[in-house]
């Protein structure tokens, strides 16, 4: 690959979707965030979002293994659920000049950087480590691009995960519901408790993890594809999502009133407190759970979201390279090649609440963890990839569909049949422009 100059580089950022030019503040602190000047050797500057306290223990795993090959790890940690803020900082300091030698970088966007030119290809890494044959199919597909290998892997995480209260499941003497007709049951008994059956925070990205949860309950990975993956606006004509509106909508029922925007941190929190019984959220609330010194099954217990026991709505954490003038070259690769040792994936997945993305399974796994990992190994007819992570399809798309999401479940004057209609019409252009 020919050597990049800065020039190329903010001609090719140009080309990425609008962005904002007033990003939010960066953050200069966190994990071995000492201060070293910008381009030091010995060092790599890693833009991110894991900034909650189990994230942070999380990356710290990575940070020290990084040290211990004199390699410093310089921190721009952004705060914002679902890498919205990071990512357009990560634009902003691309176009001016700054990009950083390594970013998080999760799902299918790594295709629209790497077709750029902009990234590091770790074809080599990959080859002397075997990648292909350690990892899960579905992630070495997710990130090779035109045939090379452009981000590193860390971990997959589970989306489609119920977490609840055990102290008020057996006060009243409740199971985890498989079904929704069971977790109707159950708002219905905790009614007049003071109880809020179901946590959850009026943010955008929140509430379309409920709603891409609802869509892989109505009708498994398939349907769930067409809608997410190919845009088919047939899919989204279809009467499961009408059913699927309905029941997003019917769900605020099930929720304290008026439903707030929060981060995603203080809504786990009002769960493990006792003030909601009930939490639907990716995995990674369970390694928060675990660094606020709680154990599973014991003050809160994990089950699939109901309808999706079989299923596995994922995302994951991996690490792209920006490769600028390949002076980093070398760290960076280095840092590619602890992300998938052994040691590493097991330590990091624990503490973040993820899995590893190694097809061995890891003895170390909790019990949520192992039933990710199960549900994940059953192959692709099994696996969804999450819209809001950016597993499923592109920026604009994902952006689209989520802000017409939330607009519905805030606006109660929207019917489902408009926002369906609205749903269809934002599938049929998208799709249009891909095939243009």
């Amino acid at each position: 690959m020919a050597r990049i100059g800065p020039a190329l580089v903010r001609g090719a950022a140009a080309c990425l979707l609008a962005l904002p030019l007033l990003a939010p503040q960066a953050r200069a602190a966190g994990p071995s965030a000492a201060p070293v000047p910008s381009g030091a050797p010995g060092s790599l500057q890693v833009l991110h979002w894991w900034t909650s306290d189990s994230e942070r223990q999380a990356i710290n795993v990575v940070v020290n293994q990084l040290a211990r090959q004199d390699i410093q790890w310089r921190d721009i940690s952004i705060p914002g659920g679902a890498g919205m803020g990071a990512g357009k900082v990560l634009k902003s300091m691309v176009l001016a000049g700054r990009a950083p030698e390594v970013t998080q970088l999760n799902g299918v966007i790594f295709g629209e950087w790497a077709d750029l030119g902009l990234l590091l290809e770790l074809d080599n890494v990959a080859v002397q480590g075997n990648w292909e044959k350690q990892m899960f199919p579905a992630v070495w597909s997710l990130l090779n691009n035109r045939g090379h290998v452009v981000a590193a892997p860390l971990g997959i995480h589970r989306v489609n995960t119920l977490f609840y209260n055990v102290a008020i499941f057996k006060r009243y003497g409740l199971t985890p519901p498989r079904t929704w007709e069971e977790f109707d049951k159950i708002v219905q008994l905790l009614r007049g408790t003071g109880i809020v059956p179901l946590a959850q925070s009026a943010e955008a990205w929140q509430i379309a993890t409920l709603f891409e949860n609802l869509a892989l309950a109505e009708s498994g990975p398939a349907y769930y594809r067409r809608l997410f993956v190919d845009m088919s606006p047939s899919a989204y004509l279809d009467a499961r999502m009408l059913h699927i509106l309905k029941r997003l909508r019917s769900l605020a029922g099930a929720m304290a009133q008026p439903v707030r925007e929060r981060p995603w941190t203080e809504v786990a929190r009002s769960m493990v407190n006792g003030e909601a019984a009930m939490f639907i959220m990716g995995d990674w609330a369970k390694g928060e759970f675990n660094a606020w010194g709680l154990t599973v099954d014991q003050q809160f217990g994990c089950a699939p979201v109901p309808g999706t026991g079989d299923y596995h709505l994922y995302s994951t954490d991996t690490l792209a390279m920006f490769a600028d003038n390949y002076s980093h070259q070398a760290m960076q690769e280095t840092l590619a090649q602890i992300t998938m040792s052994a040691a590493v994936q097991s330590d990091y997945n624990k503490i973040k609440g993820s899995i590893p993305v190694l097809r061995a399974q890891d003895p170390h796994m909790d019990r949520c963890a192992r039933d990710s990992w199960r549900a994940f190994s059953k192959g692709a007819s099994y696996q969804a990839p999450s819209l809001v992570h950016r597993m499923a399809t592109d920026e604009t798309t994902k952006d689209a569909i989520v802000a017409e999401v939330q607009r519905f479940f805030i606006d109660r004057q929207i019917t489902e049949e408009q926002t369906q209609k609205r749903l269809a019409a934002i599938a049929r252009t998208l799709s249009r422009n891909r095939n243009d």
